[in-house]
């Protein structure tokens, strides 16, 4: 099993569901912080843009990249968003819509442990939320360490649910 195919940790709450997805990246924090927050890298592992000042409490516009948007049917293509916490390089706390993303790059010998935690709102289908989330993760590995990866939209997440769906809580 590589660090790509290491589960996150899925645990259901009051108020909705927590993800957290710990990665080794071998590279500087400050090219991960980079691709956490700059659009030209999020294009390859996010699906939606961050737009917006980057300081805590700016509000956010979260547009949909327009593949997703055709993809899906999406029909509202920008969400709301507000930064929460932002302390480069090291915590991004982001408000999507409904749902709390906390990015935290720590240093770890020659590279960077990243540490993805999200509570997502109560909804019914925490295993393929893990499994987005998940997809998302091995593209931005990807990028790191290629500077491309294939698109988002291609990602194999049924098999990635069924894995989860062994190890979510019912």
């Amino acid at each position: 099993m590589t660090a790509d195919d290491a589960l996150g940790h899925v645990e259901r709450t009051d108020a909705g569901w927590l993800l957290r997805f710990e990665r080794r990246l071998g590279h500087r924090p400050e090219k991960v912080w980079r691709a956490l927050t700059e659009s030209q890298h999020l294009r390859h592992w996010l699906p939606v843009d961050i737009v917006g000042e980057r300081r805590a409490g700016a509000a956010l516009e979260l547009p949909f990249w327009p593949e997703v948007v055709e993809r899906f049917g999406i029909e509202n293509p920008t969400l709301p968003g507000e930064i929460r916490t932002w302390e480069p390089p090291r915590v991004f706390e982001w408000r999507w819509d409904t749902d709390v993303i906390r990015f935290e790059v720590a240093a770890d010998g020659e590279g960077t442990l990243l540490t993805l935690t999200t509570w997502a709102a109560p909804e019914p289908h925490a295993t393929a939320v893990a499994a987005g989330y998940h997809a998302c993760l091995a593209n931005l590995a990807s990028v790191l360490d290629t500077g491309t990866a294939p698109p988002l939209l291609d990602a194999d997440t049924a098999a990635l649910e069924e894995r989860y769906r062994a190890v979510v809580p019912a």
